[in-house]
């Protein structure tokens, strides 16, 4: 099977690829060692025509390939976008549009939540897709004919699938559905984490204004390094140990060494003198400009029993909808609709799903509809 290797070869199948009014696409890559993850390969197709690209070949330039993800007069479309979205952003500097991810599209569709790609194409072609290549070290050159018609499997079956998925979005006139999601998902913000905001990833374990200072300071100060090098955050400072520093505030490396999460011997490293710079700075902090702890919700009493039945709720639509429960709302929204009521600023509260999902919740929370069984299955009624 021949994989394009020069810049010319995908110069050339871009420019046919570009005539379809669609391309399917896919990447195979490693992250397991590094922040960034190493693109190994890249899989394209549209009608007629596929496209194998080695991006490691020696004096490739993927500029085509990213000319291509630009292009506005061609649809993208991948199955769970935001992996691969993630390295052309990252190696191209853009964000592909117009963007169609069918594994939205088939939750949208009723295929369920999160469905696989091998499941879906089983649902939707009856083929069955080899799953033994799926363990690659996608680095190893040369690749066999095996891997890369695996590979080219996970594009070219998923031309049948967006033209089901299409089809049955404009049938069922939930075109507009899919695209709300793909704004989010085509948005540069879901892309550009600050490294400041790097704290909000870990768990809330600290109770003090100045605990929170350094577990911000630290995990900005771990996120910028782990870039930088090019490793797993892990690598530069483990979460637990984030934590421990926060609420022991070592100043100097002999306290340092006597924190449990602090490998023996580390304290001593560059990197140990560049972490306490960082949490000294965060101790030095004038009370006055702490930050202020998150104000936990206290959620009022009965709340947990009536996001139980927003649950309910949630399912008989759902099933009624033909529409996966999970794209409608989250075990949060529901939390959050059952504290507060139709003032809860959530996804389920919001747009197309407000319209299917959100109003219907806010009435049952008012009190204004019931649910009830009705031959056996969960019913929704008007009160009053």
């Amino acid at each position: 099977m021949r994989v394009i290797t020069t810049t010319t070869e995908l110069a050339s199948a871009v420019s046919v690829l570009e005539q379809s009014d669609f391309v399917t696409v896919d990447t195979e890559f490693i992250r397991e060692t590094t922040f960034w993850p190493e693109l190994c390969l890249i899989q394209m197709a549209a009608p007629g025509v596929t496209a194998l690209v080695d991006p490691l070949a020696a004096g490739l330039d993927l500029a085509p390939f990213f000319g291509l993800m630009a292009n506005e007069n061609v649809t993208k479309v991948f199955h769970a976008a935001r992996q691969d979205i993630e390295i052309i952003h990252h190696l191209g500097g853009l964000i592909p549009h117009p963007v169609f991810d069918t594994q939205v599209a088939a939750m949208v569709c009723g295929f369920g939540d999160s469905v696989s790609y091998d499941q879906l194409v089983q649902k939707i072609t009856g083929a069955h897709i080899d799953k033994s290549s799926r363990f690659t070290d996608w680095r190893h050159r040369p690749l066999s004919e095996k891997q890369l018609t695996y590979a080219l499997a996970d594009v070219t079956h998923l031309i049948d699938v967006y033209k089901r998925l299409a089809d049955e979005l404009e049938r069922e006139k939930r075109r507009h559905w899919l695209k709300e999601e793909m704004d989010i998902l085509t948005s540069p913000e879901t892309y550009d984490p600050a490294p400041e905001d790097a704290w909000k990833r870990l768990k809330m374990r600290v109770r003090k204004p100045q605990e929170l200072a350094v577990l911000q300071a630290v995990a900005t100060w771990r996120e910028l390094e782990a870039r930088e090098k090019n490793v797993p955050r892990g690598r530069i400072i483990k979460d637990d140990a984030i934590y421990e520093i926060a609420q022991q505030q070592p100043r100097d490396s002999a306290t340092l060494a006597r924190l449990r999460t602090i490998p023996k011997g580390w304290e001593r490293s560059a990197t140990a003198t560049a972490l306490l710079e960082v949490v000294n700075e965060a101790l030095d902090i004038p009370k006055e400009e702490l930050p202020r702890l998150p104000k936990a919700v206290q959620a009022p009493e009965g709340s947990s029993a009536a996001a139980e039945l927003l649950k309910v709720l949630l399912r008989q639509v759902a099933e009624k909808e033909g529409v996966a429960a999970k794209v409608l709302a989250s075990s949060e929204d529901l939390d959050r609709i059952a504290a507060e009521g139709e003032e809860a600023d959530v996804p389920a509260m919001h747009g197309w799903r407000r319209a299917v999902f959100g109003e219907l919740a806010a009435k049952l929370v008012r009190g204004e509809i019931a649910l009830k069984f009705d031959r056996r299955k969960i019913a929704v009624f008007e009160l009053g």
